[in-house]
């Protein structure tokens, strides 16, 4: 059985990642989406919360799954799983100028393999980042998260 660990903070999830974890779906028998949490990092969103947006989101497609994991490298909970690698999405060359290195060093470390999924072009320009960003500002981004994410934006005056 293959698996796909997904690792990212997702804070929040976007419709860019989404497109990622379900074209990963579709190429391993199953998908762990990993959030990652920073302890030592306050979130826009809790872990909890984080979670359910996106088992919400991605309800309908077979063998994903989410957890939260904290205090330990990626590639660690990778052997713990039993993943098969670790799987990224690039939305252009500043992503992947950032993660080869990272990708080099868990290879290193436990000869865990990073593919990485290129991103649909029509969301290369959404990061959880910048949404938050536009968000704040009173900008519109429908279409950019999920609507549950969207209203928590919202709630939370962003």
């Amino acid at each position: 059985m293959s698996l796909a660990l997904c690792p990212g903070s997702y804070d929040p999830v976007t419709v860019g990642h989404l497109d990622v974890i379900g074209r990963a779906a579709t190429l391993f028998d199953e998908v762990l989406v990993a959030i990652l949490h920073n302890p030592a990092k306050q979130g826009t969103f809790p872990v909890e919360q984080r979670i359910a947006f996106i088992e919400e989101a991605t309800a309908a497609l077979p063998g994903v799954r989410v957890a939260a994991y904290s205090g330990r490298l990626i590639v660690d909970v990778a052997r713990e799983v039993g993943a098969t690698c670790l799987l990224k999405g690039l939305r252009g060359e500043p992503d992947f100028a950032y993660e080869v290195p990272m990708a080099g060093m868990n290879r290193a470390l436990t000869g865990i393999e990073t593919l990485f999924l290129l991103g649909d072009p029509a969301t290369a320009h959404i990061s959880s980042s910048l949404v938050k960003e536009v968000a704040r500002f009173g900008g519109d981004i429908r279409g950019m998260v999920p609507d549950p994410v969207l209203a928590a934006l919202a709630a939370r005056g962003l």
